[in-house]
C-alpha cells in the first residue's frame, strides 16, 4: 500500500508537466527599437501571436546600428529570433549573414505583399512611410510645396530642417532634380550647396524632429511622415505635402536570425505580421501605409498624403535601392556632413 500511495503521488505530481501546451515554457525575443515602436509591435503582432500560441514575446530594444553590432558579436547564437530594422541596414546584417534565408512558403501572407516589401530572399518590409515635406501652416503660409524645388525658396533662409543621421533622401532628391538619380548621386552636388543657407538646424533623433517643428525653430522640415502625424494628432499646425516627385519611400523590414532555436514560431510571428487585419491597426496607429494590399484602411486614413493603398500611388514615390543605399550611406553621411552641415 506504501508504494502504491507514493505511485500515485509521483503521477499526480507530474500531471500538471504533462498537461502544459506546446511552448508554453517558450518564449519569443524581438529586436527593435525602444519607445512606440516596440509599443506598435507589442500591441499589434505580437497580441495576436501570443493569443494564438500562448507564446509570450520578450523584447530587446536599442538603436540601429547598437543591434546591429550586438548581432555580430552573438552571431549563430543570436541574442533574438527576430530583427525589426530599416531596409538598407537589414542589407548589412545579411552580409555579415545574420538573417536566416527565408522560405515564403511558411509565410503564406506574404503572396499579398507589395512589390517595394520584396527587398532580399532574407528580409522582407513591415510597414511603410515617406520622408516628405512637412510644415507649420501657420507660420509658412505663402509657398505650398508642390515640388521639392520649392525648399530652394530664399524666403526660407535659416528655417529648414533635416536629418542628421541619414541624409539620404535630400541627396537623391537634389540627384533627380539635377538629371541623376541615386548611382548617379554628384550630379545633385551644386544643386545641394545651393541649399545650404535655408537650413538652420540638423535633428538627431525623432523627437528632436518634433521639438524643432513645435517651437516653430525650423517651421519647415524633411520630415518622417509618421511624426508629423503623431504631432498633428497633438493639436500642432502642420502640413504633411508630397512633392509631384514624390516623397522618399521608406519601408521598415522583418528578418528571422541565423541560428534562431525556434524557427517555426519566428515564421509564424511573420505570417501574423502580415495579416491585414494587424496592417491595418499598424497603419491606423502610425499613419502610415500597409505592406499588403489586403488591408482595409478607414477612408480617412488611407486619404492622408503619404499613406498608400494602391499600386499606382506606390509606384509614384521615390525609391532608394535599400542595397545601394547600403554601400553609399557612409559616403552620402561624410559628403553631407562635410560640404552642408560645416
Amino acid at each position: 500500500m506504501k508504494r502504491f500511495l507514493l505511485a500515485a503521488f509521483a503521477l499526480i505530481l507530474a500531471l500538471p508537466v504533462l498537461a502544459l501546451p506546446a511552448h508554453a515554457q517558450d518564449k519569443l525575443v524581438v529586436s527593435i527599437w525602444g519607445g512606440s515602436w516596440r509599443d506598435l509591435v507589442a500591441d499589434t503582432v505580437a497580441k495576436k501571436f501570443t493569443a494564438e500560441t500562448g507564446v509570450p514575446v520578450q523584447f530587446i530594444t536599442g538603436g540601429t546600428i547598437d543591434r546591429l553590432n550586438k548581432a555580430r558579436l552573438a552571431r549563430g547564437n543570436p541574442e533574438s529570433d527576430i530583427t525589426f530594422t530599416t531596409s538598407h541596414v537589414g542589407w548589412l546584417y545579411i552580409n555579415s549573414a545574420l538573417f536566416e534565408r527565408l522560405d515564403l512558403t511558411k509565410i503564406p501572407n506574404a503572396k499579398n505583399l507589395v512589390d517595394q516589401a520584396r527587398f532580399s530572399p532574407y528580409h522582407l518590409g513591415s510597414w511603410a512611410y515617406v520622408y516628405t515635406i512637412g510644415y507649420r501652416h501657420d507660420l509658412i503660409k505663402d509657398i505650398k510645396f508642390d515640388s521639392w524645388n520649392d525648399l530652394w525658396n530664399p524666403e526660407l533662409k535659416g528655417k529648414l530642417a533635416a536629418p542628421d543621421f541619414d541624409p539620404s533622401s535630400l541627396i537623391v532628391v537634389a540627384a533627380i532634380l539635377s538629371g541623376g538619380d541615386a548611382e548617379h548621386w554628384q550630379k545633385g552636388e551644386d544643386k545641394l550647396r545651393e541649399l545650404k543657407p535655408n537650413f538652420k538646424a540638423f535633428y538627431s533623433d525623432d523627437a528632436n524632429s518634433q521639438q524643432l517643428l513645435a517651437s516653430g525653430e525650423t517651421p519647415v522640415q524633411d520630415v518622417l511622415s509618421m511624426n508629423a502625424y503623431y504631432m498633428i494628432g497633438q493639436g500642432s499646425p502642420l502640413t504633411v505635402s508630397i512633392p509631384k516627385e514624390g516623397g522618399v519611400l521608406g519601408v521598415d523590414s522583418v528578418a528571422i536570425m541565423s541560428g534562431t532555436k525556434r524557427l517555426d514560431l519566428a515564421y509564424k510571428f511573420i505570417n501574423d505580421l502580415y495579416d491585414p487585419v494587424v496592417q491595418a491597426q499598424i497603419a491606423a496607429q502610425k499613419k502610415g501605409s500597409p505592406v499588403v494590399t489586403n488591408a482595409k484602411l478607414d477612408p480617412a486614413l488611407a486619404s492622408l498624403p503619404g499613406v498608400f493603398t494602391s499600386a499606382a500611388q506606390w509606384n509614384r514615390q521615390i525609391v532608394i535601392d535599400p542595397k545601394l543605399r547600403a554601400e553609399k550611406l557612409p559616403e552620402w553621411r561624410k559628403w553631407f556632413s562635410e560640404n552642408i552641415m560645416n
